[in-house]
Order: C-alpha cells, then structure tokens, then sequence
C-alpha cells in the first residue's frame, strides 16, 4: 500500500510539473515572450549571486567544522616519518588550487549576474591581450613546476627502498575478496618463497613453498598485528584474484595490490597506539562516548586504533576488508614477537604436505636447545636432583648406533657439562615393552654407553658420567598405542652431584 502511495505522489508532481510548462507558455503568449524570457534571466542572475555567497559560507564553515576529523589537520596529523612531507604536499596544493577556486568561484557566477542580458548596453569588443595571455599561461607554470618539483622530491624519498644492509623488518600483505593476510618473518627475518600453483584453501592460503627453509618459521597474524615503533618496515604487497589496495591512512601509505605483480612500501611508524590516543584525547570529538546509547562506555579517544583498509572496490564485501594495527614500544613487539607460532608447524609439520615429515629440522633443535639450557639452569638451581630427558636423542631401530638429527642436542649437552665440569651426571637408556625383556635391558645400556662416548667426544670428562640401562622397567607413558611405546623409548640425563 505504501508503494502504491508512493508512486501516486511522483505520478501527481509529473502531472503538476507538466502544467507548470503549458501555463508558463501561455502567459509568455499573453505577455510577450520577450518580457518573459528577460524576468527569467534576472531572476536566475539573482539566483546565481544568491549560490556564490551561501556556497562559499558552505564551503568555509564545513572545513572549519570538519578540521579535527581530516588527515592532516588537528588530531590527524601523520604518524610516519614521511607522512608530514606529503601533508605539506598536499597542504600547499590546496594553498593554490583553493585560491583558484575562489577567484573562478566568484567570477563564474559573478559574471552571470553582472553581464546578464540587457537591452540596453552593448557588449565591449576584446579580441585580443598578448599581456593577459602571458599572465594567465606563466603563473600556472610556475605554481604546477612547484608543485610538480616539490612532488617528485617527496615521491623520491617516500618510495627510496630499503639498503641492502639497513636495519629494518619486512612484512606481506596479501589481497584477497574480502580480507588481508599478513606474513612476517621468524627468527631469521626472511620471508620464504610463494608459488600460486601451491595454494590449497584451509592448508596453504599463501601458496608457500615448504622445501624452502625459510618458510619454515613464517607465521600469518588474525584481526590484529603488531609493529615497533620508529623501526622501519617494508610491506611487500599482493593480491590473490582482483585489484585490492593497501591503505593505512594515518601513516600515509596506501599502494594497489596486483595480482602477479608484486608492489611495496616502506613507512616508518613514530607514534604508538597509546600515544595517538592521548593526543585525540585533547580533542571535544573525541571525548564522547564510543557508544552513544551506553553511559558506560569508554570515549573515543580510549577505543581508537589505527587500521588497515582496503582502497580499491573489490566486490561486495568490500567494506570487511579491515585489520587492526597495534604500534608499540620495542619491548612489547618483542614479547608479542615470541608468541607467534609459525604456520609451518601449527599446520603442516610432520603431515603428508610436508617434505621434512620425519625429519629434525634445524628450527626444532635451536628451540630445543634454549629449553634445553633453561631446563638446566633449573635443575643447578633446584636444591633436588633433577632428571632431564633428552628429547632429540634417537638410534637406528633396534640398534645403539645414534642418528645424525641426535648431534644438535647432545652437542647442546655437551657444552653445558663443559661448562659446569664439577656437574657429574647418569645417562639413562630406556626402551618400551615390545620384544625380549632382557634384549631390551642390553639394547637400553648400549645405548646409554654410545650418549656417553659420543659425550665424551666432545671434550666432556669421562669420569663425570655414568650410563645405566633400564630396558622396559620404568614406562612413562602406554604401551599399548605407537605415540606411548614412542614416549618410553627414551634417554634421559640424571645430574648426580653439583
């Protein structure tokens, strides 16, 4: 019913609109076309004066009402070491073309009511101003030669890569309908390769390529990422199906995301989360609630958070292209920074996608070797003795002879004994249930007496160790699943005097 009452009402102003016509005609018939045609073009002459004055007051007082919400003006000013260049770009942009569009402003609708039509004056004939010519063509060369001059400079240092050896932190962004995914580095501070052929839904989103070593320690960030204050960082950017557009608009980076053609930024954050609120925190603005309807809110200023957007209409999901940015002290980065797990050994280690299933990695054994010396560090602390078992000690099946993946922690073990040499210590073998409970006890002591002598090996006193034999007396775990029996075939390190 409502529709029908819609429809009605524009059906009735088309039919007024219509008269309107046909009666303006027949009184231009009855008074004279002429006359008419002149009391229209004062009238609209009129019309013109009345919008130059109320839009150049729209104008001013909009900006002016607007000044502590735009970037670059009040609170907003850049928070990037580049950004106040390019506000100062922009800012004397605006100086020249603003002062252009007033004058045109005023003269475009200032001339349509000054020079209207009027029987009575005859227009001046001015054919030609080699001088006026002059004025108008070399003021503009040089206002746009400044202003491109000064753009290019700005352009320059904005877009200046990184030095080979400059101290820096390189992250990706990559597009896709409708979210960003961000890559960083781990430990090594280098980002693996990517193949879009190797791109699996749910398995590998970035299409990493796991043989390279350098993936292995990557890891992608949820709805909010971190970075250090005043470090600078490269964002190697990306797209995985259409043009998106990497915008972080408080530091004044924002650069197309391309499929196939990867693109870059390098920004340098100088102001953390915490310190831009407390300057919003100045602002009235700000100071409203966050949630008008909530008396208990918290204001403006506490909720803010710098954001990552998307530039570039991409589809209909377009708007939830958005992740938090958190720019903090060092000290907290780093702190975030060793919470991370990578992605490689959340989701792929020791399944069928991965090339090194079964294998140490050497990503594990430096893992493995600082829990190492920290579970050391315990038990010289502790005032009992203390057993520690040697996760990453393994030996050929049914045999005493160690791996090769056993020398990255027992050369670990090595250099703390070395270190410690009034430390004397036990190394225990032990083995699950399965076959000869006495061939089990030999195999359990020649492998203990191999821990020793490779020890021993590597400079460690022999007369501060011992090995001991336990066979399948002293289960940890099941022996019943293939996880249990693996758990029991064990060597563990028992310190015996300090």
């Amino acid at each position: 019913m409502t529709g029908l009452v819609i429809v009605a009402i524009f059906i009735l102003l088309a039919v007024i609109l219509v008269q309107i016509g046909r009666l303006t005609e027949v009184a231009a018939v009855i008074r004279g076309e002429e006359n008419v045609a002149m009391a229209t073009n004062n009238r609209n002459a009129v019309y013109m004066l009345i919008f130059l004055v109320v839009f150049l007051i729209y104008c001013v007082a909009s900006a002016w009402f607007y000044k502590d919400r735009m970037l670059g003006y009040g609170p907003h000013t850049a928070a990037s070491a580049h950004g106040g260049q390019l506000d100062s770009i922009f800012n004397t942009t605006l100086f020249f073309t603003g002062i252009v569009f007033v004058i045109t402003h005023i003269a475009l609708f200032w001339f349509a009511y000054k020079y209207r039509e009027d029987k009575n004056r005859i227009a001046y004939f001015f054919p030609h101003s080699t001088f006026l010519e002059v004025i108008w063509t070399a003021i503009p060369t040089v206002v746009m030669a400044i202003l491109v001059v000064r753009g290019l400079i700005v352009w320059n240092a904005t877009m200046a890569d990184v030095a080979p050896e400059e101290e820096h932190i390189e992250i990706e962004a990559t597009g896709s309908q409708f979210l960003w995914e961000i890559r960083y580095p781990g430990a090594d501070n280098k980002l693996g390769a990517k193949n879009f052929r190797l791109i699996k839904p749910g398995i590998n989103p970035l299409g990493q390529n796991w043989e390279d070593t350098k993936n292995l320690d990557d890891f992608l960030v949820g709805d909010v990422f971190y970075l250090p204050v005043n470090k600078k960082v490269r964002v190697r950017i990306t797209a995985k199906d259409v043009l998106h557009n990497f915008y972080l608009p408080h530091f004044r980076v924002k650069m197309d995301a391309v499929p196939g053609l990867p693109t870059h930024f390098i920004f340098t954050p100088t102001k953390t989360t915490e310190e831009y609120r407390q300057e919003l925190k100045n602002y009235p603005e700000y100071q409203a609630l966050s949630d008008p309807e909530d008396p208990e809110s918290p204001q403006r200023w506490e909720t803010f958070d710098y954001e990552l957007a998307c530039a570039e209409l991409c589809g209909y999901g377009h708007y939830s292209m958005r992740k938090t940015l958190k720019i903090v002290s060092q000290e907290e980065y780093d702190d975030w920074f060793a919470q991370q797990q990578p992605y490689y050994m959340s989701n792929i280690r020791n399944t069928d996608n991965d090339p090194f299933k079964g294998k140490l990695l050497k990503v594990e054994a430096a893992k493995r070797a600082r829990e190492l010396k920290s579970e050391f560090k315990s038990a010289m602390d502790s005032d009992k003795l203390s057993t520690i078992r040697l996760k990453n000690v393994f030996f050929e099946t049914g045999s005493s002879t160690l791996k090769d993946d056993s020398k990255y922690e027992l050369n670990e073990v090595a250099e703390l004994l070395k270190a410690n040499p009034n430390v004397k210590v036990e190394l225990g073998g032990h083995t699950d249930s399965t076959g000869d409970e006495s061939a089990n006890q030999v195999l359990s002591m020649q492998r203990a007496e191999s821990v020793v002598n490779y020890l021993s090996s590597k400079g460690v006193s022999q007369s501060n160790m011992s090995s001991k034999g336990y066979g399948q007396s002293r289960p940890v775990d099941t022996n019943d699943t293939d996880e249990g029996r693996q758990n029991n075939r064990r060597t563990e390190l028992k310190i015996t005097a300090k």
